[in-house]
């Protein structure tokens, strides 16, 4: 009897269009939602819209020498380069410190971890309210504790005044950014075999070059990771500021988010307030990306 002929298997098409049929929903969203407004507004960050009228006249790079001359531009970038500094290093000193001090199993730690944690998804509006409340020069908490404790000279309104409104907008953003750094070196802690801690310990080595010679090396891809988020964050740092100071008073917790935003939204500048959303753009791109690059080059 003669076995019956083998199915001849079937070819892959040549045109290899399946996958591309699979990604075009979520590609269509990605264009429409994301490409098509970004090259909107850098074409629009070379004209004179106001925002509302159908016309606009094409000026070249007008709002871009314009941004040279503004002084509440060399404000905003001043306070947003002071911004990026200090919420970029101490929420991530803070979430490793948290991450070394409750790694573990013992039945406090994953209740502190969450208490720690809490603030990362709490709505920015909610910190924005609690922290206004906290700092209310009348009543509220931070002065009612100074005056309680005979510290009564150091009440002040802190953001009411040039000198303190900054640092005071710092504070609850350092509160509410530790948590995500935290749980990403709690996460890339767990990866590091003990046994390269009994190896250290049987060679003598004490807590301190542990830290540096193994648990930092453990941590070389959360590093990557979490500084450039954090850096890329304090860029385009907008909705906390304008939440609780709306960048004022006068121009001292400008950054250049809010000054977009009272150019657009405000001060009826749509090209103007695109132009400075670009720069912004460019900045976080031209500052992040190298640094992945350089990180993702150094863990091969």
């Amino acid at each position: 009897m003669t076995r019956p002929a083998k199915p001849a298997p079937r070819r892959a098409s040549r045109g290899g269009l399946t996958p591309w049929l699979f990604a075009l929903p979520a590609l269509a969203v990605y264009v429409i939602f994301l490409v098509y407004p970004a090259l909107s507004s850098l074409w629009f960050s070379f004209t004179d819209w106001d925002g509302l009228s159908p016309g606009y006249t094409i000026t070249g790079l007008e709002n871009y020498l314009a941004l040279a001359r503004d002084p509440v531009v060399a404000t905003a970038v001043r306070n947003n380069v002071l911004w990026t500094v200090v919420t970029l290093c101490v929420p991530v000193l803070l979430g490793l410190g948290l991450a070394l001090a409750l790694n573990g199993k013992a039945r406090a730690k994953p209740v502190l971890r969450l208490i720690f944690y809490t603030p990362a998804v709490l709505p920015l509006v909610s910190i924005a309210s609690i922290w206004g409340w906290l700092y209310d020069p009348q009543d509220g908490a931070i002065n009612e504790a100074l005056r309680l404790i005979g510290l009564g000279f150091l009440a002040q309104p802190w953001l009411g005044q040039d000198s303190t409104a900054l640092g005071a907008v710092m504070v609850p953003a350092i509160w509410l950014r530790a948590g995500f750094p935290m749980l990403l070196y709690l996460a890339a802690r767990k990866g590091i075999p003990e046994e390269l801690y009994e190896a250290a310990t049987v060679d003598g080595a004490g807590p301190w070059q542990q830290f540096w010679h193994v648990t930092m090396p453990g941590l070389r891809s959360a590093h990557a990771i979490v500084i450039a988020l954090s850096l890329i964050d304090s860029f385009k740092v907008f909705d906390l500021i304008y939440a609780m100071t709306y960048g004022g008073p006068g121009t001292a917790t400008q950054v250049m988010g809010t000054w977009m935003y009272a150019n657009v939204f405000q001060y009826y500048q749509a090209g103007y307030g695109t132009a400075i959303a670009v720069v912004v753009t460019l900045a976080a791109v031209a500052v992040g990306i190298p640094y992945v690059l350089s990180q993702t080059r150094e863990a091969r």
